[in-house]
Parts: C-alpha cells; sequence; structure tokens
C-alpha cells in the first residue's frame, strides 16, 4: 500500500513541498552535532538553576565551620569551601546569578546596540559619523578593561555588574547592525519601496530590520558567552557580586588561596564556566551555519 509518506519521497525534489526558512534552519541546525552538544549542555546549566531551590540539598550561605574544606563525599559530592559551605549547592545556585546576568547583560546590550546601529547605518551623514566616533571610542578599550573600569565607577553589585557588561558589548551590536543597514538600504527592493511613498521608519521596521535578526541572533548566542566570561572574571577579581551571594566567578577567587591543597573549591565553579562558555560558543557556531541563506539542507 502506498503511502503518503512513501509518495512524498519518491517524488523528484523540484516537485516536493517547498520548506519555509525557519524549518530550513532548523533542520540544518540539528544536523550539526557540535551544535546539538552545546545546547544539551546548555539546558541542563538552565534546567538546574531554575530547579536550585527545589533539588538543591542545602542552603548556598549555610555556614557549618564543622565541615570546613571537606574533599567530596556522598554528602557533599563536590566538598565544603573555607566556610562549611556545600559546593555543589552553590555551583547551582551561583548558576542563576551568572545565567541571569549573561541574559540580562545581552538583552540590553540588544537593546541600545540594535537602535543605534539602524539609525547610524540608514541616515548616514552626520549622525552616523557621531555614532561611529563615539563607538571608536568604546571599542578603544577591550571588553573587560571597560566593564573594569565601569564597575570601578559604578560599585558592586548585581544590577552594576549587568550594565557595565552590557555597556562593553553595544558597539560591538551597533557596529554589526550599522553594517547591515548599509547594505539593505542599497537594495532595490527598499528603493522601490521609498518610491511606493514608504516613510524612514516603515522601511526599516518592514525591510532593514528582519534582515538584522540573523546576525544579531548568532551574534547574542555568542556574546552570551563572552558576558558570562567577563562577569566571572570582576567577580574573580572581588569586583563582582557581593559576597556571600554565590556566583561563579566570585567562588573561583575566594578558591584561589586553596588551589594547592584543596583544589575542588575552584576547580567545580571554573568547570561550570568553562561548560557555560563552551555550550554558547557551540550552539552560536551552529546557528552561525543554520542561519545562512546559503546554506542548502
Amino acid at each position: 500500500m502506498w503511502t503518503r509518506a512513501s509518495i512524498t519521497a519518491d517524488r523528484p525534489v523540484s516537485e516536493r513541498a517547498p520548506v519555509g526558512p525557519a524549518r530550513a534552519a532548523w533542520v540544518r541546525l540539528v544536523r550539526r552535532r557540535t551544535a546539538l552538544v552545546g545546547l544539551a549542555v546548555l539546558a541542563v546549566l538552565v534546567a538546574g538553576a531554575l530547579a536550585a531551590p527545589f533539588t538543591a540539598p542545602y542552603d548556598p550561605n549555610g555556614v557549618d565551620f564543622a565541615l570546613v574544606l571537606q574533599t567530596p563525599t556522598w554528602a557533599h559530592p563536590l566538598g565544603t569551601d573555607q566556610l562549611g559551605r556545600d559546593i555543589l549547592t552553590r555551583v547551582v545556585f551561583g548558576g542563576r546569578v551568572s545565567l541571569l546576568i549573561g541574559f540580562l547583560a545581552v538583552i540590553l546590550a540588544v537593546a541600545i546596540g540594535v537602535p543605534v546601529g539602524l539609525i547610524s547605518g540608514y541616515f548616514g551623514g552626520r549622525v552616523d559619523m557621531i555614532v561611529q566616533r563615539l563607538t571608536d571610542l568604546l571599542l578603544a578599550f577591550p571588553g573587560f578593561l571597560l566593564a573594569l573600569t565601569l564597575i570601578a565607577v559604578l560599585g558592586v553589585g548585581v544590577a552594576n555588574v549587568v550594565l557595565a557588561v552590557a555597556i562593553a558589548a553595544v558597539p560591538i551590536y551597533i557596529r554589526l547592525v550599522r553594517g547591515v543597514a548599509l547594505s539593505v538600504k542599497a537594495q532595490a527592493y527598499v528603493e522601490a519601496a521609498r518610491a511606493l511613498g514608504g516613510n524612514d521608519g516603515r522601511i526599516i521596521t518592514s525591510h532593514v530590520l528582519p534582515n538584522c535578526l540573523a546576525p544579531v541572533i548568532v551574534q547574542s548566542t555568542l556574546q552570551l558567552g563572552t558576558a558570562i566570561l567577563t562577569a566571572a572574571g570582576l567577580g574573580f577579581l572581588g569586583l563582582g557580586v557581593k559576597p556571600p551571594t554565590p556566583e561563579w566567578g566570585t567562588m573561583l577567587g575566594e578558591g584561589q588561596t586553596y588551589l594547592l591543597s584543596y583544589w575542588f573549591i575552584a576547580t567545580f565553579p571554573g568547570l561550570a564556566i568553562f561548560l557555560a562558555v563552551m555550550a554558547f560558543n557551540l550552539l552560536g557556531d551552529g546557528l552561525r551555519d543554520a542561519l545562512d541563506p546559503r546554506m542548502k539542507l
């Protein structure tokens, strides 16, 4: 008996129903094993962070001097730190803070950088010159150094870390979106839309902005890893989240003193940072290929 699936499979490629761009991108993404690995690792980290209040066996800030610097055991699989706090619990709860900082910083950077880049690239002229000179000024500083300077001015705390990391990432989005806007506004269909009476706002939202979505999504995925790494670096230097709030970079900084004697204090927060950054980079590389319109199924 002929089934619908078998009939469809026997058809020539030219006669098959066209595949939508979203479905085609998803098919290309799932064919990349490295991207799936990154997605799986990220899913585990996010799920663990969200479920931490319900699954963590101990209080992340609970001090117990009778359990100071215990090596990994069944009761404490990752050991305890210099104050007797369970490291596994603190790593899981630290994921909530580190991932939150990364997501909020990237969202804020996109909210600032994308509109500014669109305006700069589409209108050009003096507006573009002013925006790009300010962007050059921000890009003159390495991202971590810029975030470090802003933290020195603003002070420590989650909100200030998010703001500092976001501002350090804003120039990247401005340059990225400006380049896309310069390319798109020169296309024939944009000229046709303008000839038909379309105003600048409508052209930007209907034609320029949609072409920016794919590169912005890819850049944001990669930028999430950078944001987490930058926030962890600030925490390592004691300029991130205020103790005793668990955060991967802060935990790494607290454990450096005991690194030679009690390796597990710094190793597991560092491993969590490594896994998160690796997962976002693998997923970002997969999305870059999946969202490329030149790639075929």
